[in-house]
This record gives C-alpha cells, structure tokens and sequence, in this order.
C-alpha cells in the first residue's frame, strides 16, 4: 500500500507492519493506524507515520539507548489492552521534540510508546511516576550514563 509521509513523500509500506491504536495518541484520538518509519542510517532515530495524515509524524527513539537506567512497570490494564503475554513482546519508544541545535533534543520519558510487536497493537502511556519528565534531554542522559 503507498501512503504519503511528512519526512520520506510517498512510499510503499507493507500492511502488515501497521501499528494499531485503539484510543489513537493523546491529542490525536482520531488517529488510530501508523507505521514506523526510519529516519537515520543507524535506526537510532524513527519516525511514527499516521497512515492517514501524511502530516502527522513523530520522531521517536528506543529510550534505553540514551537512559540506560529508565525504568518503569505496566498497570494490568494496559497489559491486557495490548494482548501483551510476555516482556518479549513489548517494544517502548519515546517521542522526541527535535530541537535546534539537534543536541539540545528532548524526549518525553512520561508518556511511552508501549508496542505489542506480535498483534501490532500500540498505546502511548501515560506514567504516574514522577522522576521522570516529558522534556529530559536526551544527549545529557548520554554523558551521565
């Protein structure tokens, strides 16, 4: 299927990669369908396409690259509402607000992208813990790491 998209123009994506979202993404609740999308060579960096607004895209990033130490635990609900059966299954992303200068990049450690890989499912969840912000610079956690 081709979709159009705010960082690659139009590509040809496999349907079978696509992310489902219930209750779509806070702000967005209307969007429910995205693909993840390269955005650098060395996939440290994506980007979380809606299949439907070729505008809407979020650059996201695997948050244990730059915190080792991030850490956090799963209410039930949400383990059930994404089918999740084991901590195989689970990929997590957090969505970045890209700064200029690129190193001043934060990423919004509060509200996790929580990915079931098998059934596709995705929700981006919002933790009560509050050590952690939805503004942490990323290149920071680097150097203390």
């Amino acid at each position: 299927m081709n979709i159009n998209s705010k960082y690659h123009g139009e590509i040809e994506v496999n349907e079978e990669k696509i992310l489902f979202f219930e209750k779509g993404i806070p702000g967005f609740q209307e969007e429910k369908k995205f693909i993840i999308l390269p955005l650098s060579d060395d996939q440290v960096f994506s980007v979380l396409q809606s299949v439907e607004s070729h505008y809407l895209a979020f650059v996201i990033t695997n948050p244990f690259v730059f915190n080792k130490e991030y850490d956090f635990e799963l209410d039930t609900s949400v383990i059930e509402e994404l089918d999740i059966a084991s901590e195989q299954d689970v990929q997590v992303y957090s969505i970045l607000t890209v700064q200029d200068p690129f190193e001043k990049t934060t990423a919004n450690l509060q509200a996790p992208i929580i990915l079931n890989v098998k059934n596709k499912k995705g929700k981006q969840v919002i933790l009560n813990n509050s050590q952690y912000t939805t503004k942490q610079p990323i290149f920071q956690l680097v150097k203390k790491g």
